[in-house]
């Protein structure tokens, strides 16, 4: 059965996040520390996880990286609203989106629908199974993406930013474009997480990511697939 996994130590807060979840007609287990969350990952392998990243035995960081080098699992990590630099390291090492504690019970629940939508969650219409742009190859039906036939390895959501930059290759597209059209129109996060996903993306796909080639910076504005 789809289920989340919810990775909380503070155990008043991970019965609200349960509570929410319960409401919203999900399935869940709860975790308090690292360990149980990696034994909950071997016998019950999720389709998403609340990850917060202070836990009691170690850094929720530590199981993102893990997670990260294995798949391409959806995980919404929680954070202190003081911490901003462990929200954007996060996000670098591959979360797909924060929330900032403390988070209203319908923030939270928005979060991960729009999670499950944007990673496959929904079926995608599409003209054709395969989108050539040499060197790259992208095939939607298994969401994957090739450079001269090698795979790379790509979260969902930077799937999703590859997409929209070659469906419209050579347009200039702005934060808000980018923003609106891989993480929903009713996403209310901030604009930095568009960066901090591309830059990430250019380190995956860039011959010399601090010399882009493929996406390049529009200043001011926004990206562009192309030069």
């Amino acid at each position: 059965m789809d289920h989340i996994l919810i990775v909380e130590d503070d155990r008043a807060l991970s019965q609200g996040i349960r509570l929410a979840l319960d409401q919203a007609g999900r399935q869940f287990i709860q975790c308090h520390t690292l360990r149980e969350a990696e034994e909950a990952l071997a016998a019950h392998p999720p389709q998403l996880v609340i990850l917060d990243l202070n836990l009691p035995d170690g850094n929720g960081l530590d199981l993102l990286r893990r997670l990260r080098a294995a798949s391409s699992l959806p995980v919404l990590i929680l954070t202190a609203n003081d911490l901003e630099v462990d929200q954007v390291l996060g996000l670098e090492l591959g979360a797909d989106d924060y929330v900032t504690k403390p988070f209203s019970p319908a923030e939270l629940t928005a979060r991960v629908d729009a999670l499950f939508r944007r990673t496959g969650g929904e079926e995608e219409s599409v003209s054709a199974d395969e989108i050539s742009q040499p060197p790259f190859l992208l095939n939607t039906r298994n969401r994957t993406l090739e450079k001269n036939g090698q795979r790379v390895k790509l979260t969902q959501v930077e799937y999703g930013i590859v997409k929209l930059f070659m469906e419209n290759p050579g347009k200039a597209l702005s934060r808000e474009e980018i923003l609106d059209a891989v993480w929903g129109k009713d996403y209310f996060g901030e604009l930095k997480i568009v960066d901090v996903n591309i830059r990430r993306l250019r380190i995956k796909i860039e011959d010399t990511p601090t010399a882009p080639e493929y996406i390049t910076t529009i200043w001011g504005y926004g990206y562009k697939w192309g030069s």
